[in-house]
């Protein structure tokens, strides 16, 4: 009975951390929409009542002012502006920076190391699992996510010796951690490919 109610605990936690941020961006674009119709509103007028003019336009609105930003934030000047706003502001937002570098990785756009797939060998076993970040003196720290939310689990700070990187895209081994560990056997390729490579 005890194992059950854990399972559900488990379940509704993990549950809740991924409807939480969806709901979350929802609320967000709703009331930048929101913002938005006051705006628009003497533009929507001359249009025929049948059109959903206000909703519409102002989703157009926010979608063409995410992506000019998206645009200005790839020049020089933009890139200068990115940066100190995201270190004198942004990061110190609990979270910003690891969510930065979760969000490039999913886009294939990051250079960074965190998040890096790798196995965490445990006395059980292999883990899938992702670096976070490097210790000057070579230890990792490693979060092992639990299956099948990737967005739960533990971290861990040990040796080196106990973490193998994987030479895998962030993305597949998400996917294979989202299907209960189905394509392991790909990782366990990716890793032994490293160690000829690095022997």
């Amino acid at each position: 009975m005890k194992q059950k109610l854990l399972f559900l605990a488990s379940s509704a936690l993990a549950g809740f951390l991924i409807v939480v941020p969806i709901y979350l961006a929802i609320l967000l674009l709703l009331k930048a929409m929101k913002s938005v119709v006051g705006l628009i509103r003497p533009v929507a007028l001359l249009l025929p009542e049948s059109v959903p003019a206000e909703t519409f336009l102002s989703l157009l609105i926010v979608v063409v002012f995410c992506l000019l930003v998206g645009v200005a934030v790839r020049t020089r000047v933009g890139k200068v502006m990115r940066e100190r706003m995201e270190t004198t502001l942004f990061e110190r937002i609990p979270g910003y920076a690891l969510l930065r570098s979760l969000t490039q990785q999913l886009a294939g756009s990051s250079r960074e190391k965190v998040w890096q797939p790798c196995f965490f060998e445990s006395d059980e076993g292999l883990l899938p699992a992702f670096i976070i970040e490097e210790f000057e003196d070579g230890r990792y720290t490693v979060f092992v996510p639990s299956i099948p939310t990737p967005l739960a689990g533990a971290v861990y700070v040990c040796e080196r010796k106990r973490v193998h990187v994987l030479d895998v895209p962030f993305t597949d081994a998400l996917r294979t951690i989202s299907k209960w560990g189905s394509g392991s056997k790909d990782l366990v390729a990716a890793m032994s490919k490293v160690k000829s490579v690095s022997a």
